[in-house]
């Protein structure tokens, strides 16, 4: 199975404003194990960068401005992603800025129902608690020391550690092996997974001269043992 962990940095909040994307990063994941294949690009929003946008990401207008457009890179993004399971923290808004850019350049959109969302697997399994991908990171003790700054690629990396351990643990396949693993509308374990019966017993591990060796101990306790007794 594969799934692709992705972020994007923007310009602000809502592409209906001329919001634009600033940068793409993801993360290859197959099997729930990370493969070592990224996407990573910058993207120029052909706009100027918002103070309070710079703030969270420290990409600036500058840095932006020779870096290609999304109608240019918009083809390599597509074929890394292809049609896999998107895996995004709050999905709604990173999904509203692709499709946002993807309609622009005159390319179909991306179903939602692609995406599976991290912020809303945290909320569902800790009711009530803080569900950033910092506060996720405290509570599944992951290292973002280095997260000084919002980053695509880098934040991709750090959901990737988070979304294994929303899904069961670094090795989330390793309880539920067997011929099938049911799974939930979000692609997580479902929670009415039980182990199947054993198709065959296991061979007795006790051989013929223990099974005498045992049966002549029984018979030297005589008629009052236990082992002679029915139950």
């Amino acid at each position: 199975m594969r799934e692709i962990v992705l972020d994007t940095e923007t310009t602000g909040f809502e592409p209906s404003e001329g919001d634009r994307i600033v940068e793409i990063g993801a993360v290859e994941l197959f099997n729930h194990l990370p493969t070592g294949r990224t996407y990573h690009q910058y993207i120029n929003p052909e706009r100027n960068m918002p103070e309070a946008a710079f703030n969270v990401h420290g990409l600036s207008e500058e840095f932006l401005s020779n870096k290609p457009l999304f109608k240019d890179i918009a083809q390599d993004f597509i074929d890394f992603i292809k049609d896999s399971k998107l895996v995004i923290h709050n999905a709604s808004f990173d999904m509203k800025f692709l499709n946002a850019e993807l309609k622009w350049v005159n390319r179909p959109a991306l179903p939602n129902n692609q995406a599976i969302d991290t912020l809303a697997i945290a909320r569902r399994k800790f009711p009530g608690s803080p569900a950033s991908l910092d506060a996720l990171c405290r509570r599944f003790g992951i290292d973002n020391s280095s997260r000084t700054l919002h980053g695509a690629l880098l934040d991709s990396e750090i959901l990737a550690e988070v979304y294994l351990e929303l899904v069961g643990g670094r090795q989330p396949d390793l309880v539920l092996s067997g011929p099938e693993v049911k799974t939930s509308a979000d692609g997580s374990p479902s929670s009415d997974w039980r182990p199947a019966p054993r198709p065959k017993p296991l061979p007795s591990r006790l051989s013929e001269t223990e099974k005498a060796a045992h049966d002549s101990f029984i018979a030297a306790l005589g008629s009052d043992a236990l082992w002679t007794k029915e139950t």
